[in-house]
């Protein structure tokens, strides 16, 4: 299996602690904007995760008070003015390509979101698994105050099964942010927690997932992300054919030998 900790990033930064790797962007002085090479490159690492062993979770975290501000006006939106169509749907799929690898990872991904959370930092919170805020969480897809359509780098598609279609609609059409509690009690946010608690619970809780039955965590993750296009009886078969390739782990025996033994179960991950 690839060594995740080999990847040393240039445009974002990353440590693992109890196998789990905790990112974040490193531009707090601009509230953390996305440039062409933290895009690619935060695709090229989580697409590296699918295939490693060593990181269980990940929590994909703020800094300086801010998670993320989007796409950098100057470094990203200006040179964009300049480019052909082929040159714009290339930088398009891109950014899509990093959400697919998010999806793909096959690890739980917890977003730890403060402050400014706009545009492709939106799309990256929703792309996560689980996610945490601060009271001064402020979520905006405005990519339509640009001039540009809501339907970006899968939003259109996965947002509204996270806070439903009226919702989605309205934050897509209209670019407005949305507040914390907003966001809350519509399930983007799995919980509102205090500033300075927001990093070690949200570790705390990517830790427990780390130190969880991480095979059967993928497999959850997958079809999380595949039950959407099938049936209900496609669905049910393909969770039969998941569940069974589950009991042929040794986690499960190891669950079965510590439940007989009145212990608590460590799990390995095969």
């Amino acid at each position: 299996m690839t060594d995740i900790n080999l990847f040393e990033p240039q445009h974002f930064k990353v440590r693992v602690e109890r196998k789990v790797a905790v990112v974040t962007l490193d531009r707090p002085e601009r509230k953390n904007p996305l440039t062409f090479e933290s895009y690619a490159e935060l695709r090229d690492w989580f697409r590296a995760l699918a295939g490693t062993d060593d990181i269980n979770a990940v929590m994909f975290g703020s800094n300086g008070g801010n998670f993320c501000s989007g796409g950098d006006v100057h470094d990203i939106i200006g040179p964009l003015l300049d480019k052909d169509m082929k040159g714009l749907l290339q930088f398009t799929r891109m950014t899509g390509d990093l959400v697919r690898a998010i999806i793909g990872c096959g690890k739980p991904v917890v977003a730890a979101v403060d402050g400014v959370c706009v545009g492709a930092g939106a799309i990256i919170a929703m792309a996560c698994d689980i996610r945490f805020a601060t009271p001064a969480a402020k979520t905006a897809f405005l990519f339509t105050r640009v001039g540009l359509a809501g339907c970006d780098m899968g939003a259109c598609a996965i947002l509204p099964r996270i806070i439903g279609q009226g919702r989605a609609a309205e934050l897509l059409y209209t670019g407005r942010t949305m507040s914390a509690e907003e966001g809350e009690r519509w399930g983007f946010y799995n919980r509102i927690v205090a500033a300075q608690d927001l990093d070690p619970e949200a570790a705390a809780f990517a830790a427990a997932l780390a130190e969880g039955p991480n095979f059967a965590h993928m497999m959850t993750k997958t079809m999380l992300a595949q039950e959407w296009s099938m049936s209900i009886d496609q669905a049910i078969e393909a969770e039969a054919q998941a569940q069974a390739l589950c009991m042929k782990t040794q986690d499960f025996q190891r669950a079965f030998d510590a439940f007989v033994a009145k212990r608590k179960p460590v799990f390995e991950g095969n």
